[in-house]
């Protein structure tokens, strides 16, 4: 089975590294001479980009795990995945893709839609790994989706790609539970370690014929929609435990954020309080609770930030931020 591997952050870096290893292994229990059972062909990600200060283009997080991939490969007398980074998946993309005799594509997070003349090039078809439990949550966000709503439950489908977005056959699904702590970035960490002890079982369920979908429910299904920087913007108006989540959500992008007069105010970390005062306004900075943070009050409860930064300066715990914010006691965030 030869694989093309699609992704492009790095919660799509421990899969890759999976399918190394089922490649690797497969590649010592069969003849020298063999293909082997499970290979990795390639690796398909998005092009460079400018990141940093200065600007440079960098690749992706996902292309850079697999460019050091070669001396594994080399050393087990095996060629390393080709890697692609096209504009877009037209004529010459699919003509690199064809070239290398793939059977089916793994996706986790690519970040561009395949179309049917693309797909048709895997005989096998193509698998998608979302982190939602389908068919909530289809579409580009389901991380942060679970967090705002302050789900109970979350989990990791693996699903048959189809032309319709998140809509294939679910092949494997493991739901777990949520302590309403977590953040977007430890949740897509934890998403990632399961997809790679996952993707593995699948392929193998695959290759045996074992392994049978079932038709998602579409009338159950929800969806989520690209963040913006603006979706980071706190409504002081809501309740306390809404905005705490908010907070959670959008680390680490685009992050929580408010205006403190003109500047713009970045809360990294964050506690629902008490009640606060009645009569204050929603976003007037009430004073500490030395355990928690600064006070800001809700339209329900208090907000304790414990973690604050101003735009274009470092993230300051909130001691050492009312060091250097004097008069911010007292003030009203917008």
């Amino acid at each position: 089975m030869r694989i093309v591997y699609a992704g492009s952050p790095a919660i799509a870096v421990p899969a890759l590294e999976a399918l190394v290893v089922l490649a690797l292994e497969s590649a010592e229990r069969v003849p020298s001479s063999a293909a082997g059972v499970f290979e990795l062909a390639g690796v398909l990600s998005n092009p460079d980009s400018p990141r940093g200060r200065h600007g440079k283009p960098e690749p992706t997080e996902l292309a850079a795990a697999a460019a050091a991939l070669g001396p594994r490969f080399e050393g087990a007398g095996l060629r390393p995945p080709v890697i692609m980074k096209p504009e877009r998946l037209g004529a010459e993309a699919r003509r690199e893709i064809e070239a290398l005799g793939p059977d089916i594509l793994v996706s986790f997070a690519y970040g561009k839609i395949f179309g049917p003349k693309f797909l048709a090039l895997f005989p096998l078809g193509g698998i998608n790994i979302h982190p939602s439990l389908l068919p909530a949550y289809r579409g580009p966000t389901p991380i942060p989706q679970a967090i705002l709503n302050r789900d109970r439950e979350t989990g990791i489908s693996i699903q048959r790609l189809a032309l319709e977005m998140d809509s294939g056959d679910i092949l494997v699904q493991e739901a777990f539970p949520l302590a309403g702590t977590e953040t977007a970035a430890g949740l897509a960490e934890e998403m990632a370690r399961r997809a790679a002890a996952l993707i593995p079982q699948v392929l193998r369920g695959m290759a045996s014929g074992t392994l049978e979908g079932r038709p998602q429910d579409n009338e159950k299904a929800s969806y989520c929609r690209l963040l913006s920087r603006d979706d980071g913007r706190i409504d002081w108006g809501r309740g306390a435990l809404d905005i705490e989540a908010q907070v959670r959500a959008y680390n680490p992008w685009p992050l929580a954020w408010t205006l403190d007069g003109d500047q713009r105010l970045y809360i990294h970390k964050a506690l629902a309080g008490p009640e606060g005062e009645k009569e204050a306004a929603p976003g007037t900075v009430l004073g500490i609770d030395r355990g928690r943070g600064i006070l800001v009050q809700t339209g329900e409860g208090t907000l304790a930030a414990a973690l604050l930064q101003y735009e274009a300066r470092k993230a300051l715990d909130w001691r050492a931020f009312l060091n250097g914010a004097r008069g911010f006691i007292g003030r009203r965030l917008r």
